[in-house]
């Protein structure tokens, strides 16, 4: 496998986050790199940027390897990913970082520290009846109860500042830190039209909001949140409505972005899990990881961010790596 930047051609057949408009927005360098076989064919691309933390240069992919032909097997997405490795080291990069939470590898190069992840995924391309009908009775109860209270979703980007407080609260709430407004303001920017920001009112007050990237390719419920106490059933009718609108667009899938894979009994984890389940997704299973590419500063990256949060995904799963049993497609 050939492994060699290319051309940006991002069309809305491709997921939203290898878009030129979007990895500007995040990164002031970034590109695509290509996978070709022998022949020179163009087998797969890669979307990647880099961040700069003082002496410090981060890769970190917002999307997985992107498949142009439908036959792509797990050891040709391993060499083109081994190729990659090699790519980022000639590029003077010292670590690549766990990818965003929507990435989901189906498979890691090698010298990897890596841990196993997933997410759940409804194909839009069923009819409207069974989706309804592959959700879980308390999902489909408390969404026709928040219809009969009144609930009302309105969608637009005009609710991004509302929305951005709902989320930056639930977050806080959990304990955890979210980007500066100006930050979440170019990460939208950078989506363009490819957003759809959706909130739940009851009596004129905001209860849940919803942020979803998207293209053909899939829709992505990134961000989400709620108020402390929200209006029964109101998250649950959001991405009912959402569901319902990406698949009118022609959508191909509704992402619910990420869970952990046999999370603790009882945990908050396995709750989170269970509730995006309950909307009657497949679980798509891989995995997440990083790489040290140059050891002094993979070393450094370790230290800050185990001082900051105790680690980061990738150390908090990789003890599960050859327990969980995996998808071999």
């Amino acid at each position: 496998m050939i492994v060699k930047s290319i051309p940006i051609n991002w069309h809305q057949d491709l997921p939203i986050f290898a878009s030129e408009n979007f990895l500007r927005a995040v990164s002031d360098e970034y590109g695509w790199l290509g996978g070709f076989d022998e022949r020179g064919q163009l087998l797969c691309v890669l979307p990647y940027t880099i961040i700069r933390k003082a002496f410090v240069k981060l890769v970190r992919f917002r999307v997985e390897t992107v498949p142009l032909k439908e036959d792509l097997n797990l050891d040709e997405e391993k060499a083109f990913l081994n190729g990659v490795i090699n790519y980022l080291k000639k590029l003077g990069a010292d670590i690549i970082i766990p990818a965003t939470t929507n990435t989901i590898f189906k498979c890691f190069p090698d010298g990897a520290i890596a841990a196993p992840y997933g997410t759940f995924k409804i194909d839009l391309t069923q009819n409207e009846e069974t989706i309804w009908k592959e959700m879980s009775e308390s999902h489909r109860r408390k969404i026709r109860q928040a219809e009969k209270s009144g609930i009302v979703i309105r969608n637009g980007i005009e609710y991004a500042e509302a929305a951005y407080k709902v989320i930056k609260d639930t977050f806080r709430r959990s304990k955890l830190g979210f980007m500066k407004l100006s930050d979440f303001q170019k990460y939208l920017s950078g989506l363009g039209k490819n957003v759809m920001i959706s909130v739940a009112e009851y009596k004129h007050k905001i209860q849940a909001c919803l942020v979803i990237p998207f293209s053909q390719y899939s829709a992505y419920y990134v961000y989400g949140g709620s108020t402390q106490e929200p209006s029964p059933g109101a998250t649950n009718l959001l991405h009912w409505q959402a569901i319902r609108h990406f698949k009118q667009l022609g959508v191909r899938y509704y992402d619910f972005v990420g869970v952990r894979l046999e999370p603790e009994k009882g945990s908050k984890q396995e709750g989170l899990s269970q509730y995006k389940e309950r909307f009657g997704g497949k679980l798509y299973k891989g995995y997440i990881w990083k790489y040290a590419l140059n050891r002094p500063g993979y070393l450094l990256y370790s230290l800050g961010i185990k001082l900051l949060r105790g680690g980061d995904i990738v150390d908090a799963e990789k003890h599960k790596l050859g327990k969980v049993k995996m998808d071999r497609n």
